[in-house]
Formats: structure tokens, sequence, C-alpha cells
């Protein structure tokens, strides 16, 4: 099988795309930069380089491919609704495009659990439950695109969408270095209790699940999937266990939510009115996430794609924290 990975000089699509070569299929990958992929370039990967933004390039990208691994997009919480929606719809509508021009059989998405985020606390959410109104372009740019590629079910493409919550393992640089730079300046603190529970998804795991959404058949097509862990866990043990690994202390001291919030709105407010509306250092949104509890039903994924998360969070953590310090930080 001859696969296109989007997004593989970022973390989960350059991780997936190793992974693939390793199971042996052939790997054509994209990016604007080739040394964002270097790594893959050794390992036997096809590098074409391109924006996506640029439909003739998309169609040149899925010539000749068996499936489509779509991992790019605009990630983050600031930034205006035109970014995000060029980000995430137009880049995944010229792949469509692109995938039905050239006959590609199948297309798996990677989208994202923010769908669902409103900033209330959610247990063991399903993936139906998507809130009417969304809290943030971010989220609401992921879930039009995840409508796009289930619309070109109707000219042929196979398809299915995942929404892996909270990633990390060995590349991951979105999760926790905000986190351990915030304690090593003595500015982190537990918002609220504590006491949320939150699921995680080990890299590997998510890549097992791309791999098996690109051999699913039957039912297990034209479906999105919730994928993590299944064990829900403290987010402040998690992140207490990381700043272990780095001779950091413990976060202790705790702010109320109502405070947190209250300093995230201004923080924003002050960032909208200063030349070039630079991003704030605590958001609403990340508040939120923080102090929540969040957690998916992965039952589905079990069902249709085979999943069965292997690698607890704890193994992915000590990857993330070794490669870490590899890099020198």
């Amino acid at each position: 099988m001859k696969i296109l990975v989007t997004g593989a000089s970022g973390f989960i699509g350059g991780r997936f795309a190793r992974f693939a070569l390793e199971q042996g299929l052939l790997v054509r990958v994209n990016g604007r930069r080739a040394e964002g992929v270097q790594h893959l370039i050794k390992r036997g990967a096809e590098f074409i380089q391109g924006d996506l933004a640029d439909p003739d390039l998309a169609h040149r990208l899925c010539r000749d491919v068996d499936a489509v691994v779509h991992c790019a997009g605009a990630v983050g919480v600031w930034g205006s609704r035109e970014h995000f929606h060029n980000g995430n719809v137009v880049l995944t509508q010229n792949v469509i495009e692109g995938c039905l021009g050239q006959k590609v059989r199948r297309l798996v998405h990677l989208s994202s659990p923010s769908v669902y985020f409103d900033g209330q606390s959610h247990v063991g959410l399903k993936e139906e439950q998507v809130p009417s109104r969304f809290v943030d372009h971010y989220g609401a740019t992921k879930y039009r695109a995840e409508q796009k590629v289930f619309e070109a079910q109707e000219f042929g493409l196979e398809v299915i969408a995942l929404r892996p919550r909270f990633v990390t393992g060995a590349g991951d640089t979105s999760i926790f270095p905000r986190l351990i730079e915030m304690q090593r300046k003595g500015r982190l603190f537990i918002i609220g209790n504590g006491l949320n529970k939150v699921d995680f998804t080990s890299m590997q795991n998510l890549n097992d699940a791309l791999f098996s959404s690109l051999l699913a058949a039957g039912p297990a097509l034209g479906k999105v999937y919730n994928i993590s862990n299944g064990a829900p866990v403290p987010l402040w043990d998690v992140v207490n266990f990381v700043l272990r690994q780095f001779d950091l202390p413990p976060v202790t001291r705790h702010m109320p939510y109502a405070v947190a919030y209250a300093a995230a709105t201004l923080n924003e407010t002050l960032c909208k009115l200063l030349p070039g509306r630079p991003e704030p250092s605590l958001f609403r949104l990340g508040v939120a996430v923080m102090a929540r509890d969040f957690s998916l039903d992965i039952g589905r994924a079990r069902q249709y794609l085979d999943y069965d998360p292997q690698v607890p969070i704890w193994t992915a953590l000590e990857e993330f924290c070794t490669w870490w310090k590899v890099q020198g930080r």
C-alpha cells in the first residue's frame, strides 16, 4: 500500500509516517520545508515540497496513492476565524478534491475532540455529543472539516475520522513544554481543586488506530471515532510526574477557578488591544481545560477498529521526557 501523510513535519503526522514506513508501507510526505522531514526521507519516504493551500499541489500529492492520512491543519486557540478556516476547512477541501480527482480509495482524517469542548466538565463523551455552539474557531473549523470529509462519501471516497485526546510521546511540543517553563518561572498553579480527571492518548496507541483505519472495511467506514487510552487520570498527577523527571518541584499552589478565569479574560482583552495582537500567556479556554473533567467513550473504536490501547500514559510520558532532555531542554 502506498499512502500520503500530510502534516508530516508535525508531531502526529511525523510519528505516524515513521510508523507506516516501519510497517512496510510506501510513504509520501508533504511539507513546506525539507528540514522538518529529513528523518523520514532518510528512512525511505518520498518528499514533495509545497503548501497544501495550493489545490494543484494537492492533486499532485494524491497521484498514485491508495490512501491519504490527513494530519495537516491549523492548531491552537489564538487567531482569526479566517486563519483557522483556511488552515482546517480549505486545506481539507483541497485534500478531498485531490483524492477524488486522483481516484484515491481512502481518506483518514485527523480531527480533534476540541469539537466537544464548551468549557464544562464531561465524562464519557460519545461521538454524537457535539455542542450546538462552539467556543472557539479551532473547534468550529475542525468540525466543519469533518463534515466536508463525510460529504465526500457521496462521490465514492472511503472515509474515517479520528478525534484523539491529549496525544503525547516523543516529539510532543504542545502539551508539557509550556507547563515545564511556567513551573521553572514559578508561575504554575493548580486551577480549582486539582481533582479533575482527563484522557490522554499515547502516541503509540494513536499509531495503531491510524493504521487500523487504513485497513478497516465494511461497517467501520464512514464513521468518526474517539481515541484515547481509555483510562482517565488526574491531570495534576500527570503534570507533577513530568515535573519530577526534570527535577522540578511539584506544583502545589492552588488558584480559584474564578480568579484564573478573570485573569485570562483580562489577558486576552489586553492582547487584542496591543499591536500585532500577540498571543496571551493565559487563555479562558486553557483555564477550563486545566480545571475540568474531560474523558471520551472509546467503545465505537473498540468495536469497529479493534482498537485496544496497550501503551499506558506513564510510558508515553517517560518517552516524552527522555526525548525532551535529548533536545537539550
